[in-house]
């Protein structure tokens, strides 16, 4: 059976079996994937995708959620959906990005919704469970820790040299072209020594050799020095992850993350490295659901 669609105020199509399949801020169109429970949804989950990830990150953690009635929203964010890919840097602050998620959830007829995020997606979650605390009902982040605890482990940690590599995002051109040689190779080799199962590094290295793609990508980095102001404490309930052998992140930031949130504060450590919605799945999806216990 073929759905019909309508506009929502939020300005996305939006088909009545539910689903919302793209959505529009500003002229930008965003792809989403929309995981549906059967009967009505208990709540909302949005589920947001690091570098250079996109929207299959979280295929297998979506129907672990789905199966305890919740509706699953995972967009393709600014810079890996086609039709949202615009030019400079000045496009990826962070502000937009959170307005970008903000829009999906009205758009989806989310007043409140449960928010997950991983990597750069964690970075937007800290931030939008921050500002917007009304809208989050609880927030699940998955190895990025709080800004504020990655800031302050720079000079007391190896963060610093962990994190070189930003640094060498900053260059035009070059990125994209080390990583894109040989149509890509170079990119998903580097994918699959981190970690990542081979089926997925070749999806998301296609994904950025698309014109513009890993650009658009990077510009999440390269609007770093652009930033203003700080995320703040985080006052709704707060379940953080993170994988024991993961090269991005010190110990020291880690720790400190509990100290900048207000709300209930749970932990744990996981085996393995820093790909944690598509190695460890089913317990990624298990700290979500406890997530949504403490708010029923």
């Amino acid at each position: 059976e073929v759905a019909t669609s309508s506009i929502t105020a939020g300005g996305g199509e939006r088909w009545e079996g539910g689903g919302v399949q793209t959505y529009a801020r500003d002229g930008l169109v965003f792809d989403v994937r929309d995981h549906a429970p059967e009967g009505a949804a208990r709540g909302v989950v949005m589920c947001l995708h690091g570098f250079p990830q996109d929207s299959r990150a979280w295929d297998a953690v979506a129907p672990r959620l789905t199966a305890a009635g919740l509706r699953v929203l995972a967009p393709d964010q600014r810079g890996y959906s086609p039709g949202a890919r615009p030019p400079g840097r000045a496009a990826y602050v962070l502000p937009e990005l959170v307005a970008d998620v903000l829009a999906l959830a009205d758009a989806a007829g989310a007043g409140e919704f449960h928010l997950v995020g991983h990597d750069w997606g964690g970075v937007v979650a800290w931030a939008l469970a921050a500002q917007h605390p009304g809208r989050v009902l609880s927030a699940t982040v998955l190895s990025t820790p709080h800004p504020a605890a990655l800031r302050g482990s720079v000079l007391r940690s190896t963060q610093a040299l962990r994190s070189t590599y930003v640094a060498g995002f900053q260059v035009p051109s070059l990125p994209e072209r080390l990583l894109l040689a040989r149509s890509g190779a170079a990119l998903r080799a580097l994918l699959v020594r981190s970690g990542l199962p081979q089926d997925l590094a070749d999806g998301y290295a296609r994904r950025m050799a698309e014109p513009g793609a890993l650009s658009a990508a990077l510009g999440w980095y390269r609007a770093l020095p652009l930033r203003r102001g700080r995320t703040g404490p985080v006052a709704v309930p707060v379940t953080y992850l993170h994988g024991r052998d993961d090269p991005s992140f010190s110990p020291v930031a880690v720790r400190a993350t509990a100290a900048h949130v207000r709300g209930e504060f749970s932990e744990a450590e996981l085996p393995g490295g820093h790909w944690l919605p598509e190695r460890a799945p089913g317990a990624v999806a298990d700290a979500v659901l406890r997530g949504v216990r403490r708010t029923a």
